[in-house]
């Protein structure tokens, strides 16, 4: 199945030449001009990648992002407005947007963060054609590897690569993009300072130049969706330097 992508624009001297090019890559894409559509066509099917313009008719285009997010949307949300100031970018991120492309901007300059923002989130998968990662299904086997004093955790908290969804026992939890990839590479060195370069330029941009409040951010909604769900992990600051991710199965 292609990766579906929907775009949320109101100007039609906008949208038709952004529909032809994106549609021109190989996606399936749509078109909905007011945020209250756009909700409506998220709910409604599965979409991979949201590319959503903040001066919208009926809403403001933040208040579209922070819905999805509340909603429980995990793909893909590029931010496209006139709105260039780093605030306003820090804002757009830190409600749940993945990328932030300010007016005038070029198509391919657009089509380029599409394509590494899929990569990032491992949407290529999607296009190879295996199921959409919200879709039901039965929970994840423990990575491979998992043992010594990691594997009462691994046997309770798991983190799917490949569906890009995390469970503690039967549970899921829903993370945004941002959050998964920020697990997943804590993950992947649990027990170890990542620091807050790596985590930046792995899960944003090695070029990012802006403000870094909007990883606190993630890490701090992270922090609080993990002891929602009473994961048996600990995500640790490290002053200074980064994050850590703990076992806390021998604290029980």
């Amino acid at each position: 199945m292609p990766v579906h992508l929907l775009i949320v624009e109101d100007d039609d001297a906008i949208a038709a030449p952004l529909l032809r090019a994106v549609q021109r890559e190989g996606y399936t894409v749509e078109r909905v001009a007011t945020g209250q559509a756009a909700l409506d066509r998220v709910a409604a099917a599965t979409v991979d990648l949201v590319l959503l313009d903040l001066g919208l008719p009926d809403m403001d285009g933040l208040d579209v992002c922070r819905q999805l997010r509340a909603d429980g949307f995990t793909g893909g949300i590029v931010i496209l407005t006139a709105r260039a100031g780093e605030l306003d970018r820090v804002v757009g991120l830190d409600v749940g947007a993945d990328d932030y492309l300010a007016k005038p901007f070029s198509l391919s300059e657009l089509l380029a963060r599409v394509r590494a923002l899929l990569r990032r989130s491992h949407r290529p998968t999607v296009v190879a054609g295996t199921d959409d990662q919200r879709e039901p299904g039965p929970a994840p086997s423990p990575r491979p590897g998992a043992a010594g004093p990691q594997a009462g955790a691994a046997e309770r908290f798991r983190v799917d690569r490949g569906a890009r969804r995390t469970w503690v026992a039967e549970n899921e939890i829903v993370l945004t993009a941002k959050e998964f990839d920020v697990l997943a590479m804590l993950d992947d060195q649990r027990g170890s300072v990542v620091t807050r370069e790596d985590l930046m330029a792995r899960v944003w941009d090695e070029n990012w130049f802006g403000s870094t409040k909007t990883l606190d951010t993630t890490v701090g909604r992270l922090r609080q969706k993990l002891q929602d769900a009473h994961a048996p992990i600990r995500l640790e600051t490290v002053r200074g330097v980064g994050f850590r991710l703990e076992d806390t199965a021998g604290d029980a």
